[in-house]
């Protein structure tokens, strides 16, 4: 090899190593279980307070389940309906009522067929500026507005440690 194609040689490996030398790892924040754990008794007070018997999810970053509660005298199908709200609301990265209104709009979104989602208000996405971290969802008060509204307490409870 000349040594003019070494030089070019060894010029175009560091080229293409500069950038790998300069990358980072991705920095983000994670709910911990006592922030989550805080969120879900919130809700659940909220509700429980207003005669309604629930059951709430708190989904973590990756939609893994960090806590779920059934409350007492909560119907069983509370449970698989406030954890799927909490997924919808995570994997759609909005509340899943808006999910469910975009849907009737255009029933054909993919999403709808997916395992876990479901179109039903009563989750909301739990937000650290415009990074989606996780999502808490409420079933069991008769209405999703009413389990919403139990799903923003408990993120309200804790918007101070959401910055």
């Amino acid at each position: 090899m000349s040594r003019i194609k070494l030089i070019a040689a060894l010029a175009l490996a560091s080229a293409l190593a500069a950038p790998a030398a300069n990358a980072q790892l991705a920095g983000h924040k994670d709910l911990t279980t006592a922030i989550a754990l805080t969120m879900a008794q919130t809700a659940h007070a909220m509700c429980t307070g207003q005669g309604y018997n629930v059951s709430v999810h708190v989904l973590g970053r990756d939609g893994e389940v960090l806590v779920a509660m059934r409350g007492d005298g909560a119907n069983p199908h509370t449970m698989e309906n406030s954890m799927r709200k909490a997924y919808t609301s995570r994997m759609q990265r909005r509340p899943s009522g808006e999910f469910a209104e975009a849907l009737k709009k255009n029933p054909v979104q993919g999403a709808i067929h997916l395992d876990k989602i479901i179109p039903a208000q009563g989750a909301l996405p739990i937000k650290v500026g415009d990074d989606v971290i996780g999502a808490i969802g409420v079933s069991g008060s008769p209405g999703g507005d009413k389990d919403e509204a139990c799903a923003k307490a408990g993120i309200d409870k804790v918007a101070a440690e959401l910055k």
